[in-house]
């Protein structure tokens, strides 16, 4: 499908759509600003929130991975409360609390939810309905990414541990839209050698390159990270090593990043760091030259002097030019207007055009470079990466902020602001095609 500008004027509503673990929001970007903010105690807008769909309250499971497919948004695995536990407080209760036993699988969700897209009032009705298919397998908190059109699914960790701390299997499947059907994958080791034994694997983040899946998992037995790759071709699991340098990509693909590519370039790719920064990269087309990394000052600053610890973020794209990054956080002790622990939302849209090779001094006015000295920022751990930030030395990229600000979640409920995916859907008129653009939990693709 051809993406098109975000705005379309007189004919398009912008929306963007936000599956946490427990709620589907509906956002209404028509109403997001660019906010100024003078002080460290800075005051908060209410998100601009038109619809929300409460999960558990509508007897689905909690923590649903999401993907789009023709003009549908599916939503599969989770797991189910025990009756009687508090949905609203699901994820901070003890880890003993336990699943319905009557759900799925113990309590476990196989079970595949649409919600068509195509009508025009799709977001003010939420009607999420059971799909005629079902995975193979329930999937707890699962890791969803689309390859080369095919679904990838793979368990993640339980929020609720399990009496038997044995996963359904198969804990990795496919799904091929096509045919509708869905078809086993080789067991990953940190699932198939670990999970019925003493030593258990969490799911921890992941990352997509090209055909190849990232994941980071740790080890309740040695407290060590671990990172395996599985390409689609060869339908193979590798460990890669305790690492990060020992994978064979660009810092900011690896599963401690969270980040896209601009449509219009395929090699400009703009993520967040482990930080917390917003920073984009441009990826060189042959190994021999270095890859160059930016600041994104222009909608980054308030984010960075506000000091607000970060939650896992993501990153949409809007249209050809443009992007959006969500990065939630919960305020500390300090703070003195909103109180110590409230959760708020930091939403940016904002232009990516590059910059011509000959930059005069005007065009790279206000641009912010990462500097060897501010190298953490893209890494400070990786000997193996090093190289790539001392090449730094002009800019590439010109940012045009559309929107900026912080904004409260109540409509998050006590529900800690954690986001699982999140995607731009235009409301045009009636026989007009909808757009969609996706960011599945923490993939890089």
């Amino acid at each position: 499908m051809k993406k098109t500008e975000m705005a379309v004027e007189g004919k398009s509503k912008p929306v963007l759509l936000v599956a946490t673990p427990q709620r589907l929001i509906a956002i209404d970007m028509s109403k997001l600003k660019i906010n100024r903010y003078e002080s460290p105690d800075f005051d908060v807008l209410p998100l601009p929130v038109f619809n929300m769909l409460n999960l558990a309250e509508k007897d689905f499971p909690f923590g649903m991975g999401c993907f789009v497919r023709d003009s549908k948004l599916y939503m599969v695995g989770g797991e189910k409360p025990q009756p009687g536990a508090s949905p609203q407080l699901y994820p901070r209760q003890p880890r003993t609390a336990g699943h319905d036993q009557l759900f799925g699988d113990k309590g476990l969700s196989p079970y595949v939810y649409v919600l068509d897209l195509t009508a025009l009032d799709s977001t003010t009705d939420l009607d999420l309905r059971k799909h005629h298919t079902s995975m193979l397998a329930a999937k707890p908190i699962p890791i969803v990414e689309e390859i080369e059109g095919k679904i990838y699914v793979l368990s993640g960790t339980p929020w609720q541990a399990q009496e038997e701390r044995v996963l359904p299997v198969p804990t990795f499947e496919v799904y091929d839209p096509s045919i509708e059907q869905w078809k086993s994958l080789p067991e990953p080791p940190f699932h198939a050698e670990h999970w019925p034994g003493s030593q258990i694997f969490d799911v921890i983040h992941h990352s997509v390159v090209g055909t190849t899946l990232y994941v980071l998992a740790a080890s309740d037995h040695d407290n060590r990270d671990y990172y395996y790759s599985y390409n689609v071709n060869d339908g193979n699991w590798t460990l890669l090593g305790k690492s990060v340098d020992e994978l064979p990509v660009p810092y900011p693909f690896t599963p401690l990043f969270v980040g896209k590519f601009v449509p219009a370039y395929s090699d400009i790719f703009i993520y967040i760091s482990h930080t917390s920064r917003l920073c984009a990269a441009m990826i060189p087309s042959n190994d021999k030259s270095p890859t160059r990394y930016q600041r994104l000052d222009e909608v980054d600053g308030d984010l960075e002097n506000r000091d607000v610890p970060s939650i896992k973020g993501v990153v949409v794209e809007l249209g050809e030019h443009e992007m959006c990054i969500m990065q939630p956080g919960i305020t500390d002790s300090e703070h003195d207007k909103l109180g110590p622990c409230c959760s708020i939302l930091y939403i940016t849209t904002f232009k990516v055009e590059k910059l011509r090779h000959s930059s005069s001094p005007a065009q790279a006015r206000g641009l912010k470079l990462l500097e060897t000295a501010d190298a953490s920022d893209v890494s400070q751990t990786s000997s193996h990466h090093d190289n790539d930030v001392q090449d730094i030395r002009a800019p590439f990229l010109s940012i045009t902020c559309l929107s900026k600000g912080f904004y409260d979640l109540d409509a998050w409920g006590p529900e800690a602001p954690h986001i699982c995916s999140a995607f731009f859907h235009q409301l045009r008129e009636k026989n007009q095609e909808p757009i969609f653009s996706l960011f599945l939990r923490t993939g890089n693709t």
